[in-house]
């Protein structure tokens, strides 16, 4: 890998291809629209673009003369498009590192047992603590009469685990994964790897474009139709992608909503026990505690990532076993009348006795399922077959054994309604009990803290929330993480809950609506996975979504129905951070595609010749910059508004990887812009997640100057070996002064006025033939190639300067009053309280040129 990403940087590589099946009729619209257009994707034939061809091989062609109309119009052709990305972009992100992360040799034994340990912390704390509140919750709107209630009750609890956790997430969602990641942003980003529906300014297509190169066959089906059919109508309608970005904002929201009520929720309902072995405690006692435990939890939340999370597994596996054992305890000794709940039946007569009041407890019944779509969020830990085991086998027959254990209790005890859980526990072993369920309630609040880091991370790096700082607490794996500002805004959102509502039952009714938004958008997402990646039978897909969704709807009416019981303050919070999402999103964009639009053209940069229309002063000039491609609008400014440019310019922009650490040797990546003569590069500097930016800017500059030269080296060789047929046609027209000849006959001209007036010196560079003698051309090229590098050296030593732009951006005068509202006051809030792009460099105050233009969309 490394070195195909040294020779990707003078040499661009052969592009992927995008394979699908189109009718006969259809390729010449395919040819039409590949040709015309920028950006657009174009189609590629055997010979080159716009073309189509039935196999690569010869041998494979077949005649096809002699078909009617009829046989040639069916007849399926197969188009391979090229997407229209830049090459040095993609390999921006290719590091030799990445390859390190996945070696199964370091999976034995020993590590399997701590994976699995690990996946009980991470992934199904928050499910494991359902059964403190389930009961609790549903009995406080449907009371207990009879058997048949608790019955019904535990019924309707048994089925939704089925359906909802295990049938969903963990047989169906858990695939829907993007490269390991798991959460509703990395469903859009998997949708939009696979169809251009992204209103997001993201520059980052390199993974997309590796799995378009790791190209696989498909014979025309009913189902490749009809995915073709679904990308076609997601690609041309903007009311779809409209609709699709505004879900998954909405998703996230509700996912971070969720997040908050998980904490306040599971320790208010593991504190609440005290009143069962205390019966004198009182609410604001167990407030209190709750409050306590939360400030300790999140104060300690960025060592319990890493320091301490090989502990919480060993807890959550205590804790699970506690669930199965004290279930079979309080079958055992009220005997298993409960087993009648596997009927069905039992959920007609549940719904029969009392249809108003079942219905309202369906928002309680929706609580066994809390914490599902942390399963999925945490995913980007484990492998998915180790999660699926992990649920198969221990969690869900827990689950299951708890809450048949508190219906027997319930059956016998039908006079306790509250603390249902603390109270079917024997008396020997409420204490250590009820101290092993407040720490399940703090493990399974963390999990969800940081299956939101994740969910942020993911926006962050879509461009759909402001950057934050994020902290990597582990080098191994890329996944732990931790952001301070949310995770302290969580605390206080937390505590704001608890005090609000002060009980269980009210905000239980805020969690259900929370749980169930996530659930809907997760059941869109997959569908449409279904139908345009997996390329699924349309009566499973049909069956999935009419199945889930009506269910999922449902139990969203009875949810919604306790808006007013505590459900509101919830809306509101996720409405905020909707907002705050849709602010930023819309702002980036049109902040995105204002810098495309003013980005100089290469027209203009010829027009201005090397010099660039003004002096070239000695020195290095590193203009900062978001975009990769094209040369950025500020150096414009720079040209107009500085009496010097100088005599080397390098475009950088910083990039990070998802690799631990990026070598050395591979830490830049550089790219001519223009000609030779012009003395102009294109750079990524690369870091990995866990590699320290705040590089004194000496170490940055000499390190940055050793890749320039190193590439300027290979880029010699390259050309050294091309054919003299391999003349670049675009090459400008030399001027006057120094000169270098490749030996392929390219001319090239190094007519800045430093290097006009720059005489390099005897001792590094040899002395140039007479024009008279013959010159061996390898020699020569050797002697300019030394020029080049001494001039190089000579910049350097003159000293380097960081432009960099930190732009004011406005709303146009003639704007509509919204648009001014958003971009003048709220975006312009969000951005200057943000985390920049390129906070963490440590440049120098005396070597920085900052300029805050005013940019109006």
């Amino acid at each position: 890998m490394a070195a195909e990403s040294s020779a990707a940087a003078g040499m661009r590589k052969a592009p992927s291809m995008e394979w699908r099946w189109v009718s006969a009729g259809e390729e010449e619209d395919d040819e039409l629209e590949g040709r015309r257009g920028e950006g657009g994707p174009a189609a590629v034939g055997a010979a080159g673009r716009g073309g189509s061809f039935e196999s690569e091989d010869e041998e494979d062609n077949v005649d096809y003369e002699d078909e009617d109309e009829e046989q040639r119009e069916a007849r399926q052709r197969l188009i391979r498009t090229v997407p229209s990305v830049d090459w040095f972009d993609v390999e921006g992100n290719e590091v030799s590192g990445a390859q390190q992360l996945e070696d199964p040799e370091e999976f034995d034994f020993g590590r399997t047992v701590f994976l699995a340990l690990q996946t009980l912390a991470v992934v199904f704390g928050d499910i494991g603590i359902s059964p403190l509140y389930t009961f609790d919750v549903m009995f406080n709107k449907y009371p207990i009469l009879e058997e048949e209630d608790v019955l019904g009750a535990l019924s309707l609890v048994l089925y939704t685990l089925i359906l909802m956790p295990l049938v969903k997430y963990v047989l169906v969602v858990l695939w829907a994964n993007d490269d390991g990641e798991g959460g509703i942003f990395a469903m859009y980003s998997l949708i939009c790897r696979n169809a251009k529906v992204s209103l997001i300014p993201n520059q980052v297509q390199a993974q997309a474009e590796k799995r378009m190169s790791s190209f696989r066959l498909k014979l025309p089906t009913d189902e490749l139709e009809r995915s073709i059919k679904v990308k076609e109508k997601l690609e041309s309608s903007l009311l779809m992608k409209k609709l699709l970005l505004g879900l998954v904002l909405f998703g996230t929201a509700m996912f971070i909503s969720n997040g908050v009520i998980t904490p306040a929720m599971s320790v208010l309902s593991a504190v609440s026990g005290l009143k069962v072995g205390i019966p004198k405690a009182s609410q604001d006692v167990v407030v209190m505690i709750s409050i306590a435990l939360l400030i300790v939890l999140y104060s300690l939340q960025r060592y319990a990532t890493s320091k301490i999370g090989f502990v919480v597994g060993p807890c959550l596996l205590i804790w699970f076993c506690c669930l199965g054992g004290i279930g079979i305890c309080n079958l055992s000794r009220y005997g298993p009348a409960a087993f009648k709940a596997f009927n069905p039946l039992y959920i007609i007569y549940y719904f029969g006795r009392n249809p108003f009041q079942a219905w309202l407890s369906l928002g309680g019944c929706l609580l066994c399922v809390t914490g599902s779509e942390a399963i999925f969020s945490n995913l980007c830990h484990f492998p998915v077959r180790f999660v699926q085991s992990m649920f198969v086998l221990l969690v869900l027959p827990c689950l299951v054994l708890a809450y048949l254990g508190q219906a027997a209790f319930l059956i016998a005890n039908q006079k306790t309604p509250e603390h249902i859980f603390f109270a079917s526990i024997p008396r020997n072993a409420f204490w250590p009990v009820f101290l092993l369920a407040n720490l399940a309630a703090l493990i399974a609040s963390r999990t969800m803290t940081i299956a939101i880091f994740q969910c942020l991370k993911q926006s962050i790096s879509l461009g759909c929330f402001p950057r934050l700082k994020i902290v990597h607490t582990s080098r191994k794996f890329m996944a732990k993480i931790y952001i301070p500002v949310v995770n302290w805004f969580l605390l206080a959102s937390c505590l704001g809950f608890i005090l609000l509502f002060r009980s269980t039952s009210d905000v239980g009714n805020a969690y259900a609506i929370a749980e169930i938004g996530v659930m809907i958008m997760a059941t869109i997402y997959v569908t449409i996975i279904m139908l345009l990646i997996w390329e699924t039978n349309i009566i499973k897909v049909m069956s999935f979504l009419i199945t889930f969704l009506s269910l999922e709807l449902i139990f969203f009416s009875s949810a919604l129905s306790s808006v007013g019981d505590g459900g509101w303050a919830l809306l509101v919070f996720a409405s905020g951070l909707l907002m705050i999402m849709f602010i930023w999103n819309y702002g980036t964009k049109l902040k995105y595609d204002s810098e495309l639009k003013q980005k100089l053209s290469k027209d203009l940069m010829r027009k201005l010749g090397p010099n660039l229309g003004t002096m070239r002063a000695p020195g290095l000039g590193l203009v900062y910059s978001e975009i990769v491609t094209g040369v950025p609008a500020i150096f414009g400014h720079f040209l107009t508004a500085l009496p010097a440019i100088h005599s080397i310019i390098v475009f950088v922009c910083v990039r990070n990887v998802p690799v631990p650490a990026v070598p050395q040797s591979e830490r830049f990546l550089f790219q001519r812009v223009c000609s030779r003569g012009y003395h102009m590069f294109r750079c990524i500097a690369r870091y990995g997640y866990k590699d320290k930016k705040q590089e004194h800017h000496n170490t940055f500059e000499r390190l940055l100057i050793e890749g320039l030269e190193k590439f300027i080296q290979r880029e010699a060789v390259e050309l050294s070996l091309q054919s003299e047929d391999d003349v670049d046609s675009d090459e400008e027209p030399s001027t006057p002064g120094q000169i270098i000849t490749a030996p392929n006959g390219s001319v090239y001209s190094l007519d800045a006025p430093l290097l006009v007036d720059f005489t390099p010196s005897v001792d590094s560079i040899p002395e140039t033939p007479s024009c008279s003698t013959p010159q061996d051309p390898a020699l020569d090229y050797t002697q300019n190639l030394e020029l080049e590098l001494a001039f190089i050296k000579q910049a350097k030593q003159s000293g380097a300067v960081y432009l960099i732009d930190n732009p004011i951006v406005k709303a146009r005068k003639d704007s509509w009053f919204f648009k001014k509202l958003t971009i003048n006051y709220f975006f312009a809030f969000l951005r200057n309280n943000c985390r920049r792009a390129i906070v963490s460099m440590s440049i120098p105050h005396s070597n920085l040129l900052q300029v805050r233009l005013t940019s109006y969309v």
